[in-house]
């Protein structure tokens, strides 16, 4: 089978996942087996299959790396836009379901409907922390051009112009600024925590930019929620 480094990477990866299905880190060890010379027999009480498992696996991920799975064969057109890719799996995955009536996406349902390999699919989900079949709600937009424009935003985090910083922003506004009336008393047996009474001191509306390239997340606060606060803070956290 001769597989290349960055497929062995892979399959490693998948092999030693905690997250990842029982039966894919199972196929994931079947094509390293194959690949250091282990004898079927030796395969087959290791994995405790049969010699059909065994062919199955090793004709599918030999024609899937034909279609393009770890990148382009000679021939053939080459692999579709990443990010592109990466925002239509998303798409799929959160906002629809199967026509079948299935409650979630599977790792062969999706790729069959996308014309896509598994193992895209399982890639894609990998990488975004995705468990279709634990996927109970969410919050999706309606905008018919949504899945275009996180192409778009998916493209700038991994592709971002020379020298550029590229932030991610939210806010959260009309947070609540409490305080307890009365000092807190310690704790002693029979007696209940005191100071449970507050009073208000306004709200505060809180932005945060998450720099993509460094992990760094500053932080600011504004009075009001206007396009120019008249005073603020800010500070990474």
């Amino acid at each position: 089978m001769n597989p290349s480094e960055a497929e062995r990477e892979e399959l490693l990866s998948m092999q030693r996942s905690r997250r990842m299905a029982v039966g894919q880190v199972r196929r994931a060890r079947l094509i390293l087996l194959l690949d250091e010379g282990t004898s079927r027999g030796a395969i087959m009480n290791e994995l405790r299959c049969d010699s059909r498992f065994i062919t199955t696996w090793q004709n599918r991920f030999a024609s899937e790396r034909l279609a393009g799975l770890y990148g382009r064969h000679p021939g053939r057109a080459p692999r579709r836009d990443l990010a592109r890719l990466e925002a239509r799996v998303r798409d799929y995955t959160l906002r629809r379901k199967p026509a079948d009536g299935s409650t979630h996406w599977s790792s062969r349902k999706l790729p069959a409907q996308l014309g896509v390999p598994f193992m895209t699919v399982q890639r894609i989900w990998r990488k975004h922390d995705i468990r279709s079949h634990r996927v109970d709600t969410h919050m999706v937009s309606n905008d018919p051009d949504f899945e275009a424009k996180a192409a778009d935003v998916i493209g700038l985090y991994l592709n971002p112009p020379l020298h550029a910083a590229v932030f991610c922003v939210d806010e959260k506004t009309a947070i609540q600024a409490l305080d307890r009336k009365d000092r807190m008393l310690p704790l002693s047996p029979e007696r209940a925590e005191h100071g449970f009474e507050y009073k208000r001191n306004g709200t505060l509306s809180l932005f945060g930019a998450l720099n993509v390239a460094t992990g760094e997340v500053l932080g600011k606060t504004a009075p009001r929620h206007t396009s120019a606060p008249s005073s603020s803070r800010s500070s990474p956290t």
